[in-house]
């Protein structure tokens, strides 16, 4: 039915040989760019205009009209109700993990100058590479907004953000990207070679991140006096963090068949805080600073899955480096999608840059918009690039140092089946 439904489908309209699609979506990027104070109503305003324009004229890939349309949603859904459980759950974790009072004593354990705040942002690389960017990110805005009383300079915020996706980009657990890749029949040893470029793309952001904030505002020097760690806060933070490893690598390797057909990940997070209310209370006054910035996320990454991106370029090392930039304005994961499906791939490449380029715009990745949820003034993709402007550079140095000491090398058994019968067709 739905490929009949496909064979439908009129032409797709162009404007200067580009799809209109496409068009307004970089309309609504725009407006997210320029009217950053009021981002919520851009991304609805866009999202109903695409919807409207797509069930008038052009469908979708699951057919035509409002019955389409009402398919796609039936289709993503789950992908959608995992995100915004994930962005709300993570916030009350890190609100949780800010009152443990951790990271009110680690200045006993770190430099008080530049290497402490570069350290701060390692811890997050490590996190991430085992945990979900979102709550590596939130973790670091905590510890941030102890360490630095508040102060935190947005390029700073743009290197925990950064550092939050290369630490997942190399670890087939450490991001939902490298997980597809596991799940379709990757070897995790291709993934981990991204940890080449993701340590050098660390320490090139990293480094003048740090400088940057111990100047704007120096690390605090010594722990507070008579400070005790909340350890059932403490406990409740890593219940919640056991319930989404458990709940990931549960499904996504034992029960892939189930995986797209309900949100485990982020029903066990929420399971986690439920659990745990008699314990500590949830600071249930973050949420709807929260919820607004996910449903913000959420309508970005509803329009990118309107687009007509029905395949990729050729493989080559020179796509995957443009899967960078087009991460950081659409969603990684049906990127990651199309390229397995594509096959021809170095997947190491391919998990650095469809995992660290969604971190040149705050709105790139689902782990800058939470994090700019703790801290609205970073939502400005001027200040975002003019502060954090070493993570573009980054991005570039990183790639390209990889590909000169680990030269590309496309895994061609990988879907040779899909591309045998392609060609046979």
């Amino acid at each position: 039915m739905i490929a009949q439904a496909r064979l439908a489908l009129p032409a797709v309209p162009l404007l200067f040989g580009i799809p209109v699609d496409f068009i307004l979506f970089a309309l609504i990027l725009v407006g997210v760019a320029v009217f950053h104070h009021h981002t919520m109503r851009v991304a609805l305003i866009g999202l109903v205009m695409i919807a409207l324009y797509k069930i008038s004229f052009t469908g979708f890939r699951t057919g035509p009209g409002a019955a389409g349309f009402l398919s796609h949603l039936r289709h993503e859904w789950v992908i959608l109700v995992n995100l915004f459980c994930l962005l709300t759950g993570f916030a009350v974790l890190s609100r949780h993990f800010e009152k443990s009072h951790v990271p009110v004593v680690l200045p006993k354990f770190m430099p008080h100058d530049w290497k402490g705040a570069f350290i701060m942002l390692l811890m997050v690389w490590v996190l991430s590479s085992f945990l979900d960017n979102i709550a590596a990110a939130l973790i670091g805005g905590a510890m941030a907004h102890q360490l630095f009383r508040a102060r935190v300079h947005i390029g700073y915020l743009a290197a925990i953000v950064a550092a939050s996706n290369a630490g997942g980009s190399w670890s087939v657990v450490g991001d939902t990207t490298t997980t597809m890749m596991w799940i379709d029949g990757v070897s995790p040893l291709y993934v981990l070679e991204a940890i080449i470029a993701s340590s050098v793309a660390i320490c090139i952001c990293g480094i003048p991140a740090a400088i940057l904030q111990q100047k704007y505002s120096p690390i605090l020097a010594h722990a507070r006096e008579h400070t005790r760690i909340d350890w059932p806060r403490l406990g409740i933070v890593l219940l919640i963090l056991v319930f989404a490893i458990a709940a990931n690598v549960t499904v996504n390797t034992a029960f892939p068949q189930f995986a797209d057909h309900f949100p485990f990940i982020g029903a066990a997070v929420w399971l986690a805080i439920l659990l745990s209310i008699a314990l500590r209370r949830p600071d249930w006054e973050v949420l709807p600073e929260a919820i607004k910035g996910s449903l913000f996320l959420l309508s970005l990454v509803l329009c990118a899955s309107m687009m007509p991106v029905e395949k990729l370029p050729p493989a080559s090392w020179h796509t995957a480096f443009g899967l960078g930039f087009l991460s950081s304005v659409f969603d990684n994961i049906p990127l990651t999608a199309l390229a397995l499906k594509q096959g021809g791939y170095d997947w190491g490449f391919v998990a650095y840059t469809v995992g660290f380029g969604g971190s040149m715009i705050w709105f790139g990745s689902s782990a800058g918009v939470a994090l700019t949820n703790l801290y609205p003034e970073a939502r400005s993709v001027t200040l975002w690039v003019r502060h954090g402007w070493f993570v573009i550079v980054a991005y570039v140095l990183a790639f390209f140092a990889m590909l000169a000491v680990w030269p590309w090398q496309p895994d061609k058994q990988h879907k040779s089946d899909f591309i045998q019968t392609t060609v046979a067709r």
